[in-house]
């Protein structure tokens, strides 16, 4: 692809956008941003706070730990932190510097101060709305579609900032650069002849940052220790290394590990399955670091692409996408081109599509491996000239038609599943 060709240039801003650090869940952390930014309008801490979110932010936040709090889980938890701690400044890391007298004082507020949360009202998957009081002052905030996106913000009845409209259940999330130039040989022909320079800085900090928190999932005790029991149980073959690094990943991101990660369509899970198994693959398979690179910005773009046709929450587990996307970039690192990613693709979605998402939790890191593990399989049936056909179930003649068919399940065919799976947790 040629730097003068629009996709060039969109291929890269899509990158940029995409691959952000953040520690901790990102829909925790968005809430703790979302009230950092409401405090510092407020100018104080606030008397009271109320946060109102949308179905996928309360299933995902519900059990997951908010790192840099001592343990505390829930959307009360990372509202606290955000108006007590945050930095708002610091975006998705917006809760990294947290001192110890910083950990007691988000205690102290949980405990004398009211947070209350209710349902927000509408469609909007991605919706959270705070809304701050400090005696006769009041700050209201907006974000939606996407973890960063303030759409609104008022204080005392005064509008500060208003951006855009925001999404039903069924778009695209606004703001950010048009996916639809997306296509797998698209894809692979950007991650052949990519200038590297363009992508090297934000491709490397996220092998950086995914395999240093891998590292930790399998140094010490997080989670339910996924990482660690695909290593006593399964071995030392590449195939387990590939899906216990990742899953390590998670361990320790689920459970509070205060390690940052490089996040891949909004998800540091997604990011870490896009990434970790491509590293452990290069590294064995020996093929420099320059294909290393190129291999990891493949299985990011293609994570992406699988993931705009599902939206950025939904009943369908992100990590399938990204494990998918990595056994693409698997095939590549075989010396694959479109035609083996792209089987290995259909081969794998074929497999495994459906995973439900019921929030982030530390059984995230099992669907992790299945989905890394699926990624895996797919690239070695088509090895072996094996694959899944046309009119076999959801699986149709071409991978552009298959990833659409697979948007379409995740976007629309999931829908009350979603909304099952939210009463469930919640026990409504």
């Amino acid at each position: 692809m040629e730097k003068t060709d629009p996709r060039y240039r969109h291929f890269v801003q899509i990158l940029r956008e995409e691959l952000v650090p953040a520690m901790g869940c990102t829909e925790p952390i968005a809430i703790a941003y979302g009230a950092a930014k409401a405090r510092e309008v407020l100018g104080r801490l606030p008397d009271r706070m109320l946060v109102e979110a949308s179905g996928n932010i309360i299933k995902n936040v519900k059990s997951v730990v908010v790192p840099n709090t001592g343990g505390l889980k829930g959307i009360e938890a990372a509202a606290a932190a955000g108006a007590v701690a945050g930095d708002a400044g610091k975006i998705l890391e917006v809760i990294s510097c947290v001192t110890g007298e910083q950990k007691s004082a988000i205690r102290d507020y949980l405990s004398s101060h009211e947070i209350a949360v209710r349902p927000a009202e509408g469609d909007v998957v991605f919706d959270i709305i705070l809304t701050l009081w400090s005696g006769e002052d009041q700050v209201r905030l907006r974000i939606a579609d996407y973890h960063t996106n303030i759409v609104l913000i008022e204080k005392n009845g005064e509008t500060l900032l208003k951006c855009g409209e925001v999404l039903s259940a069924s778009g695209a999330a606004s703001g950010l650069t048009d996916r639809s130039c997306l296509s797998v040989d698209a894809i692979v022909d950007f991650a052949d002849t990519v200038d590297l320079e363009d992508v090297r800085e934000m491709v490397q900090r996220q092998i950086d940052y995914n395999c240093a928190i891998a590292r930790e999932g399998m140094t010490h005790d997080w989670g339910a220790n996924i990482g660690k029991v695909l290593r006593e149980h399964y071995g030392e073959d590449v195939k387990v290394r590939a899906r216990y690094m990742a899953a390590a990943g998670s361990d320790a991101r689920m459970s509070g590990c205060e390690k940052p990660v490089i996040i891949v369509s909004g998800s540091g899970n997604q990011g870490l399955t896009a990434s970790v198994p491509v590293v452990v693959y290069a590294e064995e398979l020996n093929v420099g670091h320059e294909k290393m690179l190129r291999a990891v910005t493949l299985s990011d773009l293609l994570t992406i692409h699988m993931k705009t046709g599902i939206g950025r929450l939904s009943a369908y587990c992100g990590a399938v996408s990204a494990g998918c996307a990595a056994g693409g970039a698997i095939a590549y690192l075989h010396g694959g081109g479109s035609r083996e990613v792209g089987h290995t693709l259909v081969n794998a979605l074929a497999t495994i599509s459906g995973m439900i998402c019921d929030g982030a939790k530390p059984s995230c890191a099992a669907k992790i491996a299945a989905a890394v593990d699926a990624g895996i399989l797919g690239y070695h049936m088509f090895h072996s000239g094996q694959q899944f056909r046309g009119g076999e179930g959801i699986v149709t003649k071409g991978v552009e038609e298959t990833i659409a068919n697979i948007g379409r399940l995740g976007r629309l065919g999931m829908r009350e599943t979603d909304k099952e799976i939210i009463r469930i947790m919640t026990g409504t």
